[in-house]
C-alpha cells in the first residue's frame, strides 16, 4: 500500500506536465534558434504556377522579443481558444438533457436492450464518421460518450478513450468531401497543375476506400476496446443511484415523445435551411459561393460559423421539452438550474485549457513545427524513391509531422507544392497522394498534446475518473498507443493493396496515372 501511496504521490497531473513542457519549449527554442536550425519551404504562384522560396527559421522564446510574445499574448490567445468556447457553450445543452432527465431515460433505455459490443461499435462508428461537423465532433462525443458508458452501467473512462480514438484514428476518414477536404483539394490541386494545367479533382474520388476503411476501423476499434481496454483500467463500480433498474414511468414517457417530436421539427427546419432553391430555404449557406460544397462550408456559411449554437440549441429543445414532459422542469428556475448544471465543477477543466492554449500557441511561435514538416518534404523529394516504398514513405512523414503540426491545411500547405508533382512523376495520382497524406495524419493525431482538442480528452477524462488518482498526460497518450499502432497498420495496409490492384478509389478518382 505505502508503494502505491508513494507512486499516486510523484503522478503528474497534465497540468502540471502542461507547465514543464511549456517550460521546455522555451529552452529548446532558444538553444535550436542558437544553432541556426532552418529549412526552405517551396510554394506556387496561383496565377503564374511558378516556384518561390521562403527560409522558415526558429523563433526564439528564450529571448526579449520571444518573452515579450508570451506575455502580450497569453490571455488573448487563451481567450480566442476555439476548444473553450465550444465546451462550454456544448455543455450547456448537455446540462439541460442530462439535469432534465433526458439523458438517463433515453441512454438507459438503449444500453439496456443493447449488448455492451453493439453499443461500443456504435459509439466509434460515430465518432470515426463524425468528421463532417469539423472539431465540434469532440466536444459533443467525448462527453456524450461517456455519460452513454456511465448510464449503460459501465466505466465512463471507456466510452471516453474509445470516443477518442474513433475520432482521432478516422479525422481523415468521411464519406463527404468536409471544409477541410475541400481546403486540401485546392491545395492538391494547385501542385498537380505544375504538371498538368487541366487537372480535376472530382468530389466524389475516394466514396469506395473511405467506406471499407470507415467499417474496417470502426470494428478494429471496437476490438481492441472490448478485448484489450477494459482489462486494462480498474474494476468499475457503479453509482448506487446507476445501479438501481430503470422503471420508466407515464410522465418519462409523455417526456420523450414531447421531445422527439420538438427535436423532429428542429432538425427538418434546420434541413430545409440548407437546401438550396426552394422557397425560404438556403438561409444559412453563403450564396456567393458557386459550388455547394463551398456554400455548406465557407468561412461566411452560417452552417459553418454557428453549427455549435445549432447543437447546442438541438440539445436545450430536447432537454427543455422532456422536462415540461417529464415535470423535471416546472418553472424558470428550474430551467435556469439546467443550463448551468454540467459547468458545476468545470474550473479545473478551465486552467487545463489554459495552460494548453499557451503552449500551443507558443509551440506554434517557435516555428519549430513547420521547419521539422519542410525538412521531411525535402527528404521525400531528395530520396527519389517510387511505388510501394514511396507510398509508405509519405504515409509516415504525415504521421511524423502530425507530431509537431496537427493542422491538415498547414501540413499540406507545405507538402503539396512538391510532393504532389513528385508522386505524378512516379505513376501516382494526385487524389491518391492526398489520400495517403490523410490516412498517415490519423496514425498519430491523437498522440500529440499540440492537438486543440486533445484538452478535451484530457478535461473529460479528469471529470469523469473515478480513482482519486490523477489521469497523466502520459497515461492518456498511453490508453491510444495501441489504437493508434493497429490502426495505422491497417490504413496502410489498405492503400499498399489498393495501389497494388489498381482498384478505383472513387468515382472518377484512381491510385494510378
Amino acid at each position: 500500500m505505502k508503494t502505491n501511496s508513494l507512486k499516486d504521490k510523484m503522478t503528474l497531473h497534465p497540468i502540471m506536465t502542461l507547465i514543464l513542457l511549456i517550460g521546455l519549449t522555451i529552452v529548446i527554442s532558444g538553444f535550436l534558434s542558437l544553432i541556426g536550425m532552418q529549412a526552405v519551404q517551396y510554394k506556387i504562384n496561383t496565377n503564374t504556377l511558378e516556384y518561390s522560396t521562403e527560409l522558415l527559421k526558429v523563433e526564439s522564446l528564450f529571448s526579449f522579443s520571444g518573452l515579450k510574445y508570451i506575455f502580450s499574448s497569453t490571455v488573448a490567445n487563451f481567450v480566442a481558444f476555439t476548444p473553450l468556447s465550444s465546451l462550454i457553450i456544448i455543455l450547456i445543452g448537455i446540462g439541460v438533457m442530462e439535469k432534465s432527465g433526458f439523458l438517463k431515460t433515453s441512454l438507459s433505455l438503449i444500453t439496456k436492450r443493447m449488448k455492451k459490443n453493439t453499443v461500443t461499435f456504435i459509439i466509434v462508428f460515430i465518432s470515426v464518421i463524425s468528421s463532417f461537423m469539423g472539431d465540434l465532433s469532440y466536444v459533443i462525443m467525448i462527453p456524450i460518450s461517456a455519460l452513454i458508458f456511465q448510464y449503460g452501467k459501465r466505466n465512463p473512462i471507456i466510452g471516453i478513450i474509445a470516443s477518442f480514438a474513433g475520432l482521432t484514428c478516422g479525422s481523415g476518414l468521411s464519406f463527404l468531401i468536409t471544409s477541410i477536404d475541400s481546403s486540401l483539394i485546392s491545395t492538391t490541386i494547385l501542385g498537380a497543375k505544375i504538371l498538368d494545367p487541366g487537372f480535376r479533382f472530382a468530389t466524389t474520388s475516394f466514396l469506395f476506400i473511405m467506406f471499407l476503411s470507415i467499417l474496417i476501423l470502426s470494428i478494429t476499434i471496437t476490438i481492441i476496446t472490448e478485448r484489450y481496454l477494459i482489462y486494462k483500467l480498474d474494476k468499475y463500480e457503479a453509482p448506487e443511484t446507476d445501479i438501481e433498474e430503470l422503471k420508466t414511468t407515464r410522465e418519462e414517457v409523455r417526456g420523450l415523445i414531447f421531445s422527439t417530436f420538438a427535436g423532429i421539427i428542429y432538425i427538418v427546419f434546420f434541413i430545409y435551411q440548407i437546401i438550396p432553391g426552394l422557397p425560404f430555404s438556403g438561409n444559412l449557406l453563403d450564396q456567393s459561393q458557386t459550388f455547394y460544397i463551398d456554400k455548406l462550408f465557407s468561412y461566411n456559411s452560417f452552417f459553418s460559423n454557428g453549427f455549435v449554437f445549432v447543437v447546442t440549441m438541438f440539445f436545450v429543445i430536447l432537454g427543455f421539452f422532456y422536462g415540461i414532459g417529464a415535470k423535471t422542469i416546472k418553472n424558470n428556475k428550474d430551467f435556469v438550474d439546467t443550463l448551468g448544471h454540467s459547468l458545476d465543477g468545470i474550473g479545473k477543466a478551465l486552467v487545463l485549457i489554459f495552460f494548453a492554449s499557451t503552449f500551443i500557441s507558443i509551440f506554434r511561435y517557435t516555428n519549430i513545427g513547420n521547419i521539422i514538416v519542410a525538412q521531411l518534404t525535402n527528404l521525400i523529394t531528395g530520396l527519389k524513391f517510387t511505388g510501394i516504398p514511396l507510398i509508405v514513405l509519405l504515409f509516415l512523414v504525415a504521421a511524423i509531422s502530425t507530431f509537431f503540426v496537427p493542422s491538415s491545411l498547414s501540413k499540406w500547405t507545405i507538402l503539396a507544392p512538391t510532393i504532389v508533382p513528385t508522386f505524378m512523376n512516379a505513376g501516382i495520382t494526385p487524389q491518391f497522394t492526398q489520400l495517403i497524406f490523410r490516412f498517415g495524419e490519423c496514425v498519430t493525431m491523437g498522440l500529440t498534446p499540440l492537438m486543440a482538442y486533445f484538452v478535451i480528452y484530457l478535461a473529460m477524462l479528469d471529470k469523469f475518473n473515478p480513482s482519486e488518482k490523477p489521469i497523466s498526460l502520459f497515461k492518456s497518450l498511453k490508453y491510444q498507443i495501441s489504437y493508434s499502432l493497429i490502426c495505422g497498420g491497417i490504413l496502410l495496409i489498405i492503400l499498399i493493396v489498393w495501389y497494388v490492384i489498381g482498384l478505383p478509389i472513387g468515382i472518377k478518382g484512381s491510385s494510378i496515372l
